[in-house]
């Protein structure tokens, strides 16, 4: 059947005999039939005749190709012969039956029918009269590229009900008709009233007022959604016996076609659900608490929340926008306020959301933890691209002010960006800076004014850094040390060095600080090196060391060695090479004497430093080893990679004396400890590991240093290791090769023989100092302060300096914020999270911000209304909070509803309401105000049982706070 809605556009054929006599009805009356002559120069030749110009809009009507000849042969015979007289207009010929009058496929003008405007047709109907029951064929002239036709084959679709996908509709629509309604068409070529949209809700008994979309099935047999309305069918690519499908929205917000089959239970059990709108929770997808708490905040701005309930997106939805996502982060974000809105959800699913994301910023694609700032960030600009009143941007220059009034300069820069920037978004967040910069050279003065969207203000930073560090010291009974040392944030390793010295008593000359990761030094830091390159993360130990010149008359220097430990692999043992050896425990640097240094002497001073967790072997190991150790003599003698199993020169006191680092500290053991030069001498001795000179990553690399039988020669300068720093090693695969006289030592265990005499548990025990108990106390600051830094001088960075036009070059030059004008909603963004080349963390500084009466007066540089104070106060409404650390965290908000003044504490898909005194935290991370104005303009009558008013701007509220861990 055909649709009766909107026919007014482009007639199509009649339903039935009574719609062809309501046709007949409009006719002019019968006037008296002129002569044949008459006749065809009126119908071929007239103004209103065949050779009518087509114009867009007007009607033309079919008429049977025979019987228009017939006519013709019986006008030009002149004589009215009843032979050829014509009868009425029968164009039975041109319909495929007579019950809906559809017209036959494939007609032809010119052979199957002829057209004739709306004139002419009606002067052969008043003469002749239309075949009874038969409706007039009436067609409307399109414009399709600029050029004028008829449309004889409107566009037929087949409309359906989503909650009725079984019945279909059948209705005609010309090409130049709108899918929306006729206001919101962009460009209409002609006045058209037959629209897809509308003639669907007329069809189906649906309001205007309830939303609809629509969704078309395309030749695969899926379904797509029809987001741009404002298109004509032709622009949409609708063709005849498309299936058009029209979806109207749930009272609880949802579309039914979004409805996931895991969330039809939830569906079912919410139906009869009815609560405070938007007190909602949002499910966690997985990481996803970022996204959740940056929508809740965004969520409670009540104007915009205004501005999606009541649909006003719907006529600012920018699909053209290059620069926007045609609509649909706009759209789906839409969707998510309706659903929490609703008042018929506990909490809701933010699947499809997440998913439009990703697709536009692929920095938010997967399951990543993310920064809810920049979420928003992300998010408001999205929105205002998508409902951005201004459809096509034009240029404009930036202009400098050149001395002009910062009032002038000012509004001209705020017109400026309205006219490429003009949306919902603007007009609830967008506030406008002035911008000054000057040059350290020539002193010239710029200043500019530009818009911003939300303040990212910093945090008063501490002088102090807290550091872990590891010491260990010369004494090898005493155990490593964990200390927790206070030193400046921006101090050197000699700094870390004095700090450690007050807690061990041990000289900042004797220390040696070196990063330690896997088993081996990363780096040998050198004193006058900066703090700012070890991380938080990195293990730092400080190693005692002995003195550059021993106390006593035979004063010698003495060189630090970088000791490994490695263990045997037998599975993976290739004649000894690296392969088959792996890296295990804590490395050392040892002070050994550099002019009396031999393989053997050099044994015993690390069997001493190693005599805590290593076990001597008793007489009866060195027996039972004797047979053995005779063995590995023969293999090790010639080498000096080696410890020799026997030696004809034992170590004398001088080898193992105070200058190699057994005795020579100041808790070092006295005279009488049991050092190498005081143990038992034997002809033969059982070595319990073997020495291998090694590269910086621990492997076996000789060809740098020179060997003989029984002394340790090293190609370096004395004292090579005691300060001289340096990358040694790499935290990744990129293995950096070593110095080429950097010496490195690596003692190489047997497995059998480190099961029997290496104590694992003790060789990583440790002692924590009392001070690793210290806490660095951080003091409040109020966001007064953290403002008062936003808008202080400061010099450019060498990586981003400012181009002087008169200088010609780039200048490290001054430059200055101030605010000029204040959005109806301020977001400020404290900056917690650090970021430096060397370093990251984050601030905990609670920052006292209060609840009510936030005054920007003293910030505020535009001269100000001082009849209209509420112009420069904030109320808080949302606060964004961040828990935990750099590489960990959790979101939540508080927010306070726009309907019932109460505040509430959102978690993910738990809300729970709060009193005002838990909203202050060290959490807070981001925090949204309410210009005081536009909330007594939202609420004119304030509840009566609001709570009394917080301290005014800058007073410390109350110090009780919610563990919301």
């Amino acid at each position: 059947m055909t649709v009766r809605g909107g026919r007014t556009a482009m007639a199509a054929v009649a339903d039935s005999p009574a719609a062809a006599a309501a046709a007949e009805d409009r006719e002019p009356q019968r006037k008296a039939v002129p002569g044949l002559e008459s006749q065809r120069r009126q119908i071929e030749n007239g103004e209103n005749g065949r050779g009518h110009p087509l114009r867009a809009g007007e009607s033309w009507f079919l008429v049977e190709q025979h019987w228009y000849k017939q006519w013709e042969v019986y006008v030009q015979g002149g004589d009215q012969d009843p032979s050829t007289f014509p009868g009425c207009i029968n164009n039975a010929e041109l319909f495929e039956d007579q019950v809906n009058w559809r017209l036959k496929k494939g007609l032809v003008e010119g052979e199957d029918y002829v057209l004739l405007p709306a004139a002419a047709w009606h002067y052969l109907v008043n003469w002749y009269g239309l075949e009874h029951g038969q409706p007039p064929i009436e067609r409307k002239v399109v414009e399709l590229s600029n050029i004028q036709k008829v449309e004889v084959y409107p566009v037929e679709l087949l409309l359906i009900q989503h909650s009725d996908m079984d019945t279909a509709h059948t209705a005609q629509f010309s090409r130049t008709d709108s899918v929306g309604s006729q206001e919101d068409l962009e460009c209409a070529p002609s006045p058209s009233t037959d629209l897809v949209l509308r003639t669907a809700q007329e069809q189906f008994l649906v309001s205007p007022q309830e939303e609809t979309r629509l969704w078309i099935k395309n030749a695969e047999g899926s379904f797509e959604r029809l987001c741009n309305t404002r298109v004509t069918v032709l622009d949409a690519a609708l063709k005849t016996g498309q299936v058009v499908i029209m979806e109207t929205r749930n009272k609880d917000g949802t579309w039914p076609s979004a409805q996931l089959p895991a969330m039809s239970s939830a569906s079912e059990e919410d139906e009869d659900f009815q609560g405070q709108p938007g007190i909602c929770g949002l499910t966690n997808l997985g990481n996803t608490c970022f996204m959740n708490s940056a929508l809740q905040c965004l969520s409670n701005v009540p104007q915009l929340t205004n501005y999606f309930l009541k649909n006003c997106y719907l006529e600012e939805l920018n699909f053209c926008n290059p620069l926007g996502m045609k609509g649909e982060i706009a759209e789906a974000y839409a969707d998510l306020v309706k659903q929490a809105w609703s008042g018929h959800h506990r909490s809701i699913v933010p699947h499809v959301f997440k998913t439009k994301v990703g697709h536009f910023a692929s920095q938010f694609l997967g399951y990543q933890q993310h920064d809810s700032q920049e979420l928003l960030s992300f998010l408001l600009d999205g929105l205002h691209e998508d409902l951005n009143r201004v459809k096509k941007k034009e240029y404009v220059e930036l202009c400098d002010a050149a001395g002009r009034p910062d009032q002038e300069v000012a509004q001209e820069a705020w017109q400026n960006h309205k006219r490429r920037n003009d949306s919902v978004i603007v007009d609830t967040f967008h506030g406008l800076f002035k911008s000054t910069v000057v040059c350290p050279d020539c002193g010239n003065v710029s200043v500019t004014f530009d818009p911003f969207c939300y303040l990212s203000v910093p945090l008063p930073m501490t002088h102090k850094r807290v550091m872990e560090v590891f010491f260990v010291s010369m004494d090898p009974r005493r155990k490593p040390e964990q200390h927790r040392l206070v030193v400046p944030k921006k101090g050197k390793i000699s700094d870390l060095c004095v700090a450690l010295a007050k807690h061990t008593g041990v000289s900042p000359e004797r220390m040696m600080v070196a990063d330690v990761f896997s088993h081996r030094f990363y780096k040998i830091y050198q004193l006058e090196e900066s703090l700012s390159s070890i991380l938080d993360r990195d293990d730092i130990f400080i190693y005692e060391v002995s003195g550059r010149a021993a106390i006593g008359e035979n004063s010698r220097e003495d060189v630090v060695l970088p000791i490994y430990l490695r263990e045997r692999t037998p599975a993976r043992d290739y004649n000894n090479s690296y392969y088959g050896l792996m890296l295990f425990g804590h490395p050392l640097l040892v002070s050994v004497p550099r002019d009396r240094l031999s393989w053997d002497a050099l044994y015993h001073i690390l069997l001493y430093r190693l005599s805590r967790y290593v076990t001597r072997p008793s007489s009866d190991d060195e027996d039972d080893g004797d047979e053995k150790a005779d063995l590995e003599d023969k293999d090790n003698l010639p080498k000096a990679g080696h410890v020799a199993g026997g030696s004809s020169q034992d170590p004398g006191p001088e080898q193992a004396g105070p200058s190699s680092g057994v005795a020579g500290g100041s808790r070092a053991p006295v005279d009488n400890s049991p050092g190498p030069s005081h143990w038992p001498q034997r002809a033969r001795r059982k070595h319990l590991f073997t020495l291998q000179t090694v590269n910086s990553n621990g492997t076996s690399d000789r060809s740098t240093f020179n060997e003989d039988t029984h002394g340790v020669s090293f190609s370096c300068e004395p004292g090579l290791g005691r300060r001289e720093g340096g990358v040694l090693g790499s935290r990744a695969h990129d293995h950096l090769p070593s110095p080429p006289a950097q010496p490195y030592i690596a003692i190489d265990w047997e497995p059998e023989m480190k099961k029997r005499y290496y104590d694992e548990v003790e060789a990583e025990g440790y002692v924590k100092h009392d001070c690793v108990g210290y806490v660095l106390k951080k003091a409040p600051v109020r966001l007064q302060e953290c403002i008062e830094l936003f808008t202080t001088t400061e010099t450019l960075e060498k990586e981003n300096p400012w181009y002087c036009p008169n200088c010609k070059q780039h200048q490290l030059a001054t430059k200055k914020l101030d605010l000029w004008m204040l959005p109806e909603t301020l977001i400020i963004h404290l900056k917690r999270f650090s970021y430096t080349k060397f370093s990251r963390e984050k601030l905990d500084t609670l920052v006292e911000f209060p609840i009510r009466d936030l005054d920007f007066s003293k910030f505020v540089i535009k001269p100000q209304n001082e009849s209209a104070p509420e112009l420069y106060k904030y109320d808080l409404i949302a606060v964004s909070n961040h828990y935990g650390g750099l590489r960990d965290g959790h979101y939540t908000t508080f927010a306070c509803n726009k309907d019932s003044g109460q505040w509430h504490y959102f978690d993910d898909n738990s809300v729970s309401p709060v009193t005002e005194n838990q909203i202050e935290s060290k959490a807070a991370y981001v925090l949204f105000y309410q210009r005081q104005d536009v909330a007594r303009r939202l609420q004119p009558q304030p509840s009566l049982s609001d709570p009394p008013a917080s301290p005014a701007f800058g007073t410390p509220a109350n110090s009780e706070f919610m563990d919301v861990n």
